[in-house]
């Protein structure tokens, strides 16, 4: 009786283990296009959601798979300008670390691309799922991957921006002020490099501990504890805090919210003392994910595209 009960009781442990391995985390979906959109309607009456569109210059592939884990795979959505060679340009959702779809990106990923550009829209591990630092090793290795298949995607591997919105451009930030730092990468199987020449950064902030700074319960989630559990680890987290002579040219789009900027002024400071070429556009009555919206997508994507050519010395024919 007491063997069987013991050989019931570890077959009910192994069942159960391999239910949990297979169970998937619930993806948060509380923050979305329609969502943003209903939460700035009444103080933005004008405003209208930008729709994905068609270019006949440019491949989309989606869901391409770039990371392999445990449990699922990480995937992105290609953009391809058909032209040869071209600039690539790596686009990071926002949503609070915890929220979000790459699927938000598409509208500017399209627009961008058929400027001649390869754009990249990618998925990466959100707070309920992976704490800091693995979201940024997972935006490092679809970088990896874009360069390990540059031929296939038509990309220029020595020409690669990061952009990101919002929670999404304070990872991108964090992302092209650690080229070649190694404690924000991990072992892969790739030889090509996480190295980005160019941020962009869309009202997301520099630094998580400042004056201007409101970040609060979302941080703590990504980041693992309070700014008194953990002040190394936010310090750590933010761009500021690793800008130096190596700090790729940035261009920064910033909202009327001011919270959104923390730390940009700071960053500035530093890259004028190195001669690091910046640029900065301001929508002084927007809402916070302007990005998403008309009227301001097409200046938006109009500022990026500029800096983009004058950045990668890129001349439209």
């Amino acid at each position: 009786m007491l063997n069987k009960l013991i050989t019931y009781c570890i077959l009910f442990l192994l069942s159960s283990t391999t239910l949990f391995a297979f169970q998937t985390i619930q993806k948060d979906t509380s923050y979305t296009v329609i969502s943003s959109y209903k939460k700035y309607i009444k103080n933005f009456p004008q405003i209208e959601i930008v729709k994905p569109q068609q270019f006949q210059n440019i491949t989309e592939i989606e869901n391409i798979t770039y990371k392999k884990l445990n449990a699922r795979e990480l995937k992105l959505d290609a953009f391809i300008n058909t032209s040869e060679n071209n600039p690539a340009v790596i686009l990071v959702h926002g949503g609070g670390w915890k929220s979000g779809d790459k699927s938000h990106m598409k509208p500017m990923a399209q627009y961008i691309a058929s400027k001649g550009y390869s754009c990249f829209a990618i998925e990466y591990r959100l707070s309920d799922e992976a704490q800091y630092p693995e979201g940024i090793f997972d935006i490092k290795q679809a970088i990896q991957f874009i360069k390990a298949n540059a031929l296939k995607f038509h990309v220029d591997t020595t020409k690669v921006a990061v952009l990101g919105t919002s929670s999404g451009a304070q990872m991108a930030s964090l992302v092209g002020t650690t080229n070649n730092n190694s404690k924000f990468e991990e072992k892969t199987g790739y030889k090509t490099s996480t190295e980005v020449q160019a941020i962009i950064n869309l009202d997301g902030i520099l630094a998580f501990k400042h004056p201007k700074s409101k970040e609060g319960k979302m941080a703590s989630w990504w980041l693992d504890g309070t700014y008194e559990e953990k002040p190394e680890i936010w310090k750590a987290a933010s761009a500021l805090t690793h800008i130096d002579e190596n700090t790729p040219p940035t261009l920064f789009i910033s909202s009327q919210n001011e919270r959104f900027q923390a730390g940009r002024e700071e960053m500035i400071e530093i890259m004028e003392k190195y001669q690091i070429y910046y640029q900065v556009e301001n929508f002084p009555d927007s809402p916070h994910t302007f990005w998403l919206f008309n009227p301001w997508f097409k200046d938006t994507v109009n500022y990026i595209t500029t800096f983009l050519d004058k950045t990668f010395k890129k001349n439209h024919k």
